[in-house]
């Protein structure tokens, strides 16, 4: 039932144990937290900060990143002389969470905004001279690119000749040229100190404003009124983050932590209004905001009008608000149509490419609003670095990656820019965007395959299933899922905890909805558990589940409440399973 190995998380060991039991004596906390944030490496002098992450302890001197004080000298300069500020923002979420971020910031400060976000297909990924010039047009006389900008070299020395003052807020990794602006913010220039590079864009947006703020009150401009409270943004700054899949560590720990709590106030009228058409109507956690709003702002720069996240998310109007959002929901469900009609021939593609080391498929007029996620499917199917390739009638293929723990797929895809091999491309560790083409994708795959056997020296990547622990169904109460969830928020960098059910018996099984598989699993000790298996009848794992009868077979997954059956109810949602032998 399992292609993958299993691994203790952080290894095993007496030291493991002895650091687990004193965090767990020392901050009252259950033993199996404490071996759990042993198992991650956190020591004590470290754990009241995990457990509790504030802006207070993380939130570092904006001062501290390259050109932070002159992008805020400028931006206070604009709010102070009255002149507008243009934004131009990716389409993805973590662009809308910045764009609007920055809206809201400079609406409550009293400057005007002109916003633009650019078309995927019309206009492509990053700025362009023709909009940065209508935002001109429309009264900006400085303009902030979020989340994109950093490899626009030749972009922006066209904008700075024709006068525009332009300030790039971005987190991709940057090339050895910066481009020629105001100011450039990145904690991922080359030259910057290293500390920050996790930080998405929204989380750089909102370090940003509080260098602005900051360099306001210096001028004085809150002088007998009220200055705005930037923790009010901290509910995009967590959706943001949370959706642009970078590391749950240090400070985005705490964008996190502290703006879900601004979020469930339900204070912006946008994120009220989407989780309302999404119908979450509960206290949001990152998994609300990864799969269930942060989709539906993304459908509209996918496959409707790319505007819309970030006028949703900056409007004060609900009527407005409640619009978007059902326009949202309803591109969302045409996306997933798209989605699965792309997924089903690049898998049969993925199949038949046997056991090359990154898997890059293309077809022609795939749209190129649904690579990224397709890409992300081919990833967990196959455990290796995916790349998918729309390819348009012109012949110029856009396409997206997503990679796996030890494989750089950013760094992969700018060398194969900067070697010719691609007309266009950036990114980060885990996620990758370009442009190719059609005729040199068979180039691209080989120039990634040779890079990727390169770096792994031989190593073959084998997809590994970290676990922190072992249980018995009897164990697996409403307690210890209240207690683990402590260990949160989850995602990249800190994993949600995964146990292991050894020698459980399936009692009852059964196909629920399209493709996923409900049962209940049973442990020698007596004691039963209700688990799902999402998606499982598209691989091996939901077969071998509806066929395991009365064999032991271990099972690997997640503890939750469930929201199904309400109460104090617990579900296992199964990863993995493999024969007890």
């Amino acid at each position: 039932m399992t292609a993958r190995r299993w691994t203790l998380r952080g290894g095993s060991g007496s030291e493991v144990d002895r650091l687990g039991l004193a965090i767990a004596q020392r901050f009252a906390v259950p033993e199996i937290v404490g071996r759990i944030l042993a198992q991650r490496g956190i020591d004590l002098d470290a754990v009241e900060r995990f457990l509790e992450p504030t802006l207070r302890t993380e939130l570092p001197d904006p001062s501290r990143f390259r050109d932070m004080d002159a992008a805020a000298d400028r931006l206070a300069e604009a709010v102070v002389s009255g002149q507008t500020i243009g934004l131009f923002a990716d389409y993805d979420v973590d662009g809308a969470t910045s764009a609007a971020s920055m809206a809201r910031y400079f609406r409550a400060v009293g400057a005007p905004v002109v916003m633009h976000i650019p078309d995927r297909i019309d206009e492509g990924y990053g700025p362009n001279l023709p909009a940065l010039q209508g935002l001109v047009a429309k009264g900006a006389g400085v303009v902030v690119c979020l989340d994109c900008g950093i490899l626009a070299t030749e972009t922006l020395g066209q904008a700075r000749a024709a006068g525009i003052d332009v300030i790039v807020v971005d987190h991709h990794i940057a090339e050895p040229e910066l481009p020629a602006a105001v100011a450039v913010v990145n904690p991922n220039r080359l030259d910057e100190e290293p500390g920050f590079g996790h930080l998405a864009a929204c989380g750089v947006t909102f370090v940003t404003l509080v260098a602005v703020n900051r360099a306001l009150r210096a001028r004085g401009w809150f002088a007998g009124k009220a200055e705005p409270d930037l923790r009010a943004i901290l509910d995009l700054t967590a959706l943001g983050t949370v959706c642009d899949v970078v590391p749950l560590t240090g400070l985005n720990r705490a964008f996190i932590a502290q703006g879900l709590k601004v979020m469930a106030g339900r204070s912006t009228p946008g994120l009220a209004a989407l989780a309302d058409v999404a119908g979450l109507d509960r206290k949001p956690d990152p998994y609300h905001l990864g799969f269930v709003l942060g989709p539906r702002i993304n459908a509209g720069g996918r496959v409707g009008r790319a505007d819309l996240g970030a006028r949703l998310l900056s409007t004060d109007d609900p009527n407005e608000a409640r619009q978007i959002a059902g326009e949202l929901d309803r591109y969302n469900d045409e996306r997933r149509a798209i989605e699965a009609e792309v997924l089903e021939t690049a898998i049969a593609q993925a199949e038949a490419a046997g056991d090359a080391p990154v898997l890059v498929v293309s077809g022609q007029g795939w749209h190129p609003g649904v690579v990224g996620i397709v890409a992300s499917r081919l990833k967990d199917r196959f455990h290796r670095p995916a790349c998918v390739v729309g390819v348009d009638e012109a012949g110029v293929g856009k396409g997206s990656g997503r990679s796996v723990p030890g494989v750089d797929l950013g760094a992969a895809v700018i060398a194969a820019h900067q070697a010719g091999v691609l007309e266009k491309g950036g990114g980060h560790a885990m996620a990758a965007g370009f442009t190719v083409a059609a005729d040199r994708i068979d180039a691209f795959r080989s120039f990634l395959a040779e890079r990727v056997s390169t770096a792994l020296a031989g190593t073959p990547l084998v997809a590994e299933l970290s676990v922190d622990g072992a249980l018995a169904p009897r164990g697996a109460t409403a307690d210890l899922v209240r207690a683990v969830s402590r260990v949160g928020p989850f995602g990249t960098g800190n994993s949600e905890p995964r146990f292991v059910l050894s020698g459980a018996k399936v009692v009852s099984s059964g196909v629920v909805g399209e493709n996923h598989v409900r049962c209940t699993l049973a442990g020698g000790d007596g004691g039963r558990v209700n688990a799902i298996a999402f998606r499982a009848m598209a691989g091996d794992l939901g077969p071998g589940l509806l066929q395991a009868g009365q064999l032991p077979i271990h099972v690997a997954g997640h503890l939750r409440l469930d929201d199904f059956r309400g109460g104090d109810n617990v579900q296992l949602v199964i990863d993995d399973a493999a024969p007890a032998v």
